[in-house]
């Protein structure tokens, strides 16, 4: 029982799969249904058209034995003798006058209940048909026709059958088709359902090798579905191309961001060199020119960061950043980082460690530029009165440094994003700090290109941990 629930709780509502389930059901209750209540208007109709001729042929010989009768005895002394020798156990006859005064009736109707016979006469009084009619959980088939001798028209007769019997095996017989067509719209709906989930099943695996398909494999990435129908095999073959085409726009982007930030770095420090010139002449400036100057400055050296930013990722995703590897102790490189940050904020910034030293094996200015960049985000987006905290631990074979502050913290929808390239929590309050979204992607891109990791922990309102693993 705990595989078919598993498969209704993954199952999607809006999917194909429980469209063509859905489907296949209405459809099979539409086809079944419609056949079995086909067959019950069918079987009630060869029951009552078999009981009918019975009756019809009963019609057709009373008058005649009538006759015979009556040539030996007195009429109706004739007639209830007739009607008593064509009445049997499950067949009752009687008949009317034309002011519907029951002239005689069979003897096998005093056998029957008071009320029985109460009902049946109260529907001899209506306009009758051949069909079954229920009374007192018996169940009669009635027809009524005029009854004549010799031309002379005595009144109404009435013939009617008891099929109690025979309608009580109908109803069995029916509720039996009834169970039967429930079960088979059960087994159809069992087993359409796994075959259109087997069906379906290349579909889900060409989704699977997509979703795992990362910028770096999207030009030899090979899409192939076996067994799969044709109509799959052909879409997979277009999602092969269509990864070749976003493979080479992605390479095309890359150069071209790569060209532009190497042609535009050189221009824009020339001018940052200018400024800084030019400023430190402030002697010969006005407050405004020395404003403005300053402005450009600050806004030329925040674009040179940024370029210098996206030439690394360009030869990080074309392999060519290379990383100069060396021992170092941790603890004095991280107090160095601390020392240069707290040159230029007013930020209390503390280091915790509990072992000493820590050797790691790492690219001295890279490590610098990820401590840096982290400690700068800590800043950035916590308040001026909290401190920032540095703890290092060693673990095994492994450095841990921890940045940590009591900030805003980062909404969990946005802590699996972070470390995308131009991915920003809040707009605003980046754009008013400064930030291009591009920092956090350096880290992650600079700590595993030195063979580590890097992760986050935050909560709102209490702030932020990310958390380096580097090797020892």
């Amino acid at each position: 029982m705990k595989q078919p629930r598993k498969i209704w709780i993954n199952l999607d509502p809006f999917s194909l799969q429980l469209r063509l389930i859905i489907g296949i059901a209405t459809f099979s209750t539409l086809i079944l249904g419609s056949f079995a209540a086909w067959t019950n208007w069918k079987m009630q109709q060869i029951l009552i058209d078999s009981r009918k001729h019975d009756i019809e042929k009963i019609a057709r010989r009373l008058p005649h034995d009538v006759q015979l009768y009556s040539e030996m005895m007195q009429p109706e002394t004739g007639l209830q003798k007739a009607i008593n020798s064509l009445a049997n156990t499950n067949i009752l006859l009687w008949v009317k006058s034309p002011d519907h005064k029951i002239l005689i009736k069979s003897a096998n109707l005093d056998l029957l209940s008071d009320s029985t016979v109460t009902e049946l006469m109260s529907l001899s009084n209506m306009q009758i048909k051949a069909q079954i009619y229920k009374v007192n959980q018996s169940y009669f088939v009635m027809s009524s026709g005029s009854l004549q001798v010799q031309g002379k028209l005595l009144g109404k007769l009435f013939v009617v059958q008891d099929i109690t019997r025979e309608q009580t095996m109908f109803m069995a017989m029916l509720r039996s088709l009834n169970i039967s067509s429930i079960v088979a719209i059960i087994v159809i709906i069992t087993i359409s359902t796994f075959y259109i989930r087997r069906s379906l099943q290349p579909l889900r695996q060409l989704s699977q090798m997509t979703s795992v398909i990362s910028v770096e494999d999207l030009g030899q990435a090979q899409l192939y579905v076996d067994n799969a129908p044709s109509e799959v095999k052909e879409l997979a073959k277009t999602l092969t191309m269509l990864l070749s085409r976003l493979s080479q726009s992605w390479e095309q982007e890359r150069e071209f961001v790569s060209n532009v930030s190497h042609e535009l770095r050189t221009p824009l420090t020339i001018v940052h060199g200018y400024l800084q010139s030019v400023l430190r002449r402030q002697n010969n400036l006005t407050e405004i020119q020395q404003e403005a100057l300053e402005t450009a400055a600050s806004e030329a050296e925040r674009t040179i960061r940024l370029l210098q930013d996206l030439l690394d990722l360009a030869r990080a995703d074309s392999g060519h950043l290379n990383f100069q590897m060396k021992s170092y102790v941790l603890n004095d490189l991280v107090e160095e980082v601390v020392v240069m940050a707290q040159k230029y904020s007013d930020r209390v910034i503390t280091i915790e460690s509990t072992t000493y030293p820590i050797e790691v094996k790492i690219d001295y200015s890279r490590f610098k530029q990820i401590l840096l960049n982290l400690i700068d985000n800590a800043i950035k987006y916590s308040e001026a009165s909290t401190p920032i905290v540095l703890k290092l631990n060693q673990f095994h074979d492994k450095a841990i440094i921890q940045v940590c502050d009591k900030g805003y913290g980062i909404p969990l929808q946005h802590q699996i994003r972070i470390f995308e390239r131009f991915y920003r929590v809040d707009e605003s309050r980046s754009h008013a700090t400064g930030g291009c979204g591009l920092g956090l992607s350096i880290v992650k891109t600079l700590v595993e290109g030195m063979g580590g990791s890097v992760s986050v922990q935050s909560k709102l309102g209490e702030g932020s941990v990310f958390t380096i693993t580097l090797l020892t």
